[in-house]
């Protein structure tokens, strides 16, 4: 059995989850071939992601000229299989969000898949993510016949179901990965009843760079982690606004915004808008061990996000024995209880991230503590990639 891996860009810096389920695949004797569509255009600034670069085929590395050739090189040794893939190719394109020009583009890149890197014996490929990497995985089936199967997190595939033609690729799949109960919920309400017994739950996990440490004293000054891309749909934004008012109240912390991207700038502009110099800090994009090291600085872990699957950031916080303030969305609920791991609070709500870090400001250390042991201790039985791995080893292995 020759597992490969396709995601449309690894490593990335948010991929760490997809780079422990992969070295934790081969720490349990199952070799994995990498294979990425596109490079990163991030920075990799975690020698982690580095050393997976090196082990990483990239496919439009071709180039264009690359892409016509496998293209046309396949319709001339595999017509009928081409035929079949350019019809699918066409009834997936003229519904898709991204039209019929990129999706023909998506059947070159399937056609470099099979031309330039059959020679490895590939026997079943996975994907993480239900959207442009498994369209590939799917036409490559129809053009070589080898298996695939993927991880489904949401919650962009859940955004536009019909548009990535997601029940056909649940239809065509070996099996289906998805990281939480309720994202196997939604997946359900969108492929045939006879598919369900093919949807699994693997969760996301973390390693034993996090379990391993002994247990950290909390610092005696009030402080803040928000740990991720710094976007509409995670929060942050909203998450100063509240920040705003507590300072107008009095109330003395520190904010620190681990990671970067386009909505940096809006977040600058109101962090001097409301002179939080000296309360917020954004970090920009950070190690594994420098996140590991701002959430031990913290008290709670807060992600007022919109739209999610599950973050495994919720995951590491907790099994580094911080307590979380999140919202009641997607598969959040499933790991993140109020009053025993963290609060949840309302998507959106500025009164109600508001209420909640007052109450976490003025909750005993001890309490604190207390909740974080609870949240380890939900982590360590529900997400220990080790075991998830397992879980993911099976299924590969139940294929042939």
């Amino acid at each position: 059995m020759k597992i490969a891996y396709l995601i449309n860009q690894y490593p990335k810096i948010s991929h760490s989850f997809i780079r422990r389920e992969i070295l934790a695949l081969e720490a349990l004797g199952l070799p994995i071939t990498r294979f990425s569509i596109r490079s990163c255009q991030e920075p990799l600034i975690d020698e982690a992601d580095q050393q997976e670069l090196e082990k990483t085929q990239v496919i439009l590395d071709v180039g264009i000229i690359g892409l016509l050739i496998s293209f046309i090189k396949v319709a001339i040794t595999r017509p009928k299989r081409w035929l079949q893939a350019l019809q699918l190719t066409a009834k997936i394109g003229l519904n898709s969000d991204r039209g019929l020009l990129l999706n023909l583009a998506y059947l070159a890149e399937a056609c470099v898949l099979l031309d330039q890197f059959s020679h490895l014996e590939i026997t079943h490929f996975h994907a993480h993510f239900g959207t442009n990497s498994t369209t590939v995985l799917l036409l490559n089936n129809v053009l070589s016949g080898v298996s695939y199967s993927f991880t489904v997190h949401g919650p962009q595939e859940f955004d536009k179901v019909e548009a990535i033609a997601l029940p056909e690729k649940i239809k065509r799949a070996t099996f289906v990965v998805t990281i939480s109960s309720y994202s196997r919920s939604q997946l359900y309400r969108w492929c045939s009843f006879t598919d369900w017994d093919k949807i699994h739950i693997v969760h996301c996990g973390v390693d034993n760079t996090f379990f391993s440490l002994s247990d950290q004293p909390f610092p005696e000054k009030p402080c803040f982690v928000s740990v991720g891309r710094l976007s509409e749909q995670k929060g942050q934004y909203l998450l100063i606004e509240a920040v705003s008012k507590l300072v107008s109240q009095g109330y003395d912390f520190k904010l620190y915004l681990v990671g970067d991207g386009d909505l940096r700038t809006p977040i600058e502009e109101a962090i001097n808008r409301w002179n939080l110099k000296d309360t917020v800090e954004i970090t920009g994009w950070a190690t594994q061990q420098q996140v590991q090291n701002y959430i031990l600085q913290s008290w709670a872990m807060v992600l007022p996000s919109f739209a999610e699957g599950l973050p495994v950031v919720i995951m590491e916080s907790l099994a580094l024995g911080r307590p979380v303030i999140s919202t009641y969305i997607a598969g959040i609920p499933e790991l993140v209880i109020p009053g025993e791991s963290g609060w949840l609070v309302t998507a959106g709500s500025v009164e109600a991230l508001v209420t909640t870090i007052k109450t976490v400001l003025d909750t005993p250390i001890s309490e604190l503590e207390k909740m974080g042991k609870i949240g380890k201790e939900m982590v360590k039985q529900n997400h220990n990639i080790t075991q998830e791995a397992q879980k993911l080893k099976l299924l590969f292995h139940s294929i042939h």
